[in-house]
């Protein structure tokens, strides 16, 4: 059987275009959102910013959210 693979571990080698000034999350935890929100049906960038907010204590369980 396949091991369970951590998303954010998974995407914490991607490569990170942003400017350094611009950060305010890592990457990978921005993935992790856009992921879980467009599962539960978000289709575009204000939809998956207001799903992140909306359920940001569960997101917390699972991710720093510097």
């Amino acid at each position: 059987m396949k091991e369970l693979i951590n998303i954010v571990e998974h995407f914490k080698g991607l490569a990170d275009p942003r400017i350094e000034c611009g950060k305010k999350h890592l990457l990978s935890e921005i993935i992790f959102i856009a992921i879980a929100s467009i599962i539960s049906g978000a289709d575009d960038w204000n939809e998956i910013e207001l799903f992140g907010k909306m359920h940001i204590e569960w997101f917390k369980k699972f991710i720093e959210l510097k």
